[in-house]
């Protein structure tokens, strides 16, 4: 096999230390897929799906097909178009063709050693509302994906689509996943949407339009518990990816731009699922879970752990004091309005004077903590929560990634687990050999040192899921270098 030379190869080559991609996009294989999906839901079951996609809007055709006027009366949310780099037909056959991308990535070409794959289907067939056709899906996907990269296993590992419309739904596609499939990795949508009651019983059609949110964190319909505590008992890391789905209100709803609507999306829903998980206590009870968000960078991270920190301090039980109403000099209050007031307090009735109501509402004790589930004592525990358990997927060309490392602004100087996810596949990679290229210039700028760069796209990918299944790297390209990461103090969160 020719050892392939491109810049991205050669700075693979001084580095002294694999490249791991933690978020590629190599596609499953539609025909293999439908197939699969035929096999496991039953012969008319590919024709639902079909049908399924023309009527959520999941069908690229669904916006092209309408009107303007028809766009504007349902807010008909424009999808993505022209998503796949086709300038290198090389590049858009490697998505499709995993011998390839094993090809171009034992040769070097692409400066990278192993891949994790997401896919492109796999995504989308987690959020499908019809129970009996998710199920058929999702376990048609991971079937197609077990057998479409077993090959490959040396240097691409698929992920395994897991549906989290209810706990034991998850637990029972984790269970076969795992146990049947041989995954070592697996995926689930950052959130679900429920049906609001009140709104559903009298106007159910409003629905999906209508929602809430489910995060299977803070206030979630269900206690995932369970799927949590059989994760880190298969020893998987939670990685979650998905978009938005096409009309889902709450985030970005252009009938014209779809760059409108993608902008901050991915953030957006990590953010959502990342709070959950922290606030809900899903760390405490689960201290060697991790948990990694994909695609979204890492800068919201940064500010999202800056701003719960500043938020506990305000509003945890002890923060709490400095609000206290009952703390409030009632007499001394009232005072000061007489004195100060002026003709905004002159003649009116004591009772004018008091403080605003609603402050002195007595409060139930059940409402009073809101931090209960999170468990700590301490601003030092707080931050263990989030910096020992989770990471995040960045991509290549993001300079923000250097937040993650900057021990000068972020609080009390800790580092973010930043992982490189390329994001390949998709159009805002429209060349592949150019991502640990583009990765590098962070360090060529002085932005990240040595030591941050190895972290992002080697060692950190390695903590994420072998530091929660040790084996997870046996028998692939780069063993014996993640070997040196797990044997060392370096597989414990910094």
């Amino acid at each position: 096999m020719k050892q392939a030379t491109t810049r991205s190869s050669a700075i693979r080559a001084e580095l002294g230390y694999p490249v791991v991609d933690a978020d590629g996009h190599l596609y499953e294989f539609t025909p293999l897929f439908l197939e699969k999906l035929g096999e496991v839901g039953g012969r008319d079951m590919p024709q639902k799906y079909g049908e399924y996609l023309k009527a959520t809007g999941s069908h690229p055709g669904w916006w092209h097909d309408m009107s303007w006027d028809e766009r504007r009366d349902i807010r008909a949310r424009r999808p993505a178009w022209w998503a796949y780099p086709t300038a290198s037909v090389r590049d858009a056959a490697t998505a499709a063709l995993p011998s390839l991308a094993h090809e171009r990535l034992a040769t070097g070409e692409l400066g990278m050693d192993f891949v994790v794959s997401y896919g492109m289907t796999s995504i989308p067939v987690m959020l499908i509302r019809d129970e009996e056709l998710r199920r058929a899906a999702v376990r048609a996907i991971n079937l197609t994906k077990a057998e479409q990269f077993r090959a490959e296993a040396d240097r691409i590992t698929p992920v395994a689509s897991i549906p989290m419309h209810t706990p034991e739904e998850a637990i029972a596609e984790l269970e076969y996943s795992v146990r049947e499939l041989g995954f070592k990795s697996i995926v689930i949508p950052t959130t679900v949407l429920r049906p609001i009651p009140a709104v559903h019983r009298s106007h159910p059609d409003v629905f999906p339009e209508a929602c809430w949110l489910d995060t299977y964190g803070v206030d979630s319909a269900y206690d995932y518990d369970p799927f949590w505590a059989r994760c880190q008992e298969l020893k998987v890391a939670v990685s979650a990816h998905s978009g938005t789905q096409p009309l889902l209100p709450m985030y970005g709803r252009s009938i014209s731009n779809f760059s409108f609507n993608h902008i901050g999306n991915h953030a957006y829903h990590q953010g959502l699922l990342c709070k959950s998980i922290l606030m809900g206590g899903v760390t405490r009870r689960f201290p060697r879970l991790n948990f990694a968000f994909m695609e979204g960078g890492v800068g919201w991270a940064a500010i999202m752990l800056n701003e719960i920190l500043g938020t506990w301090r305000k509003r945890s039980v002890s923060g709490l004091g400095a609000t206290d109403p009952y703390r409030l000099d009632r007499a001394g209050y009232a005072a000061l309005m007489k004195q100060y007031g002026g003709r905004l307090t002159a003649g009116r009735p004591e009772s004018d004077l008091a403080p605003h109501p609603t402050i002195v509402k007595p409060m139930k004790p059940e409402n009073f903590d809101e931090w209960e589930a999170l468990g700590v004592e301490s601003e030092d525990e707080l931050i263990q929560r989030f910096v020992g358990n989770f990471y995040f997927g960045v991509e290549a060309d993001d300079a923000i990634n250097a937040w993650a490392f900057d021990t000068r602004v972020n609080p009390y100087g800790v580092r973010l687990k930043a992982v490189l996810g390329s994001d390949i596949g998709h159009y805002d990679v429209p060349d592949m050999s150019k991502v640990v290229e583009e990765a590098y210039e962070l360090l060529e700028h002085g932005l990240l040192g040595e030591a941050d760069f190895r972290d992002l796209v080697f060692a950190n990918a390695v903590r994420l899921h072998g530091g929660m299944n040790p084996v997870f790297f046996d028998g692939t390209a780069i063993e014996r270098e993640a070997r040196v990461v797990l044997d060392t103090k370096e597989a414990v969160a910094t």
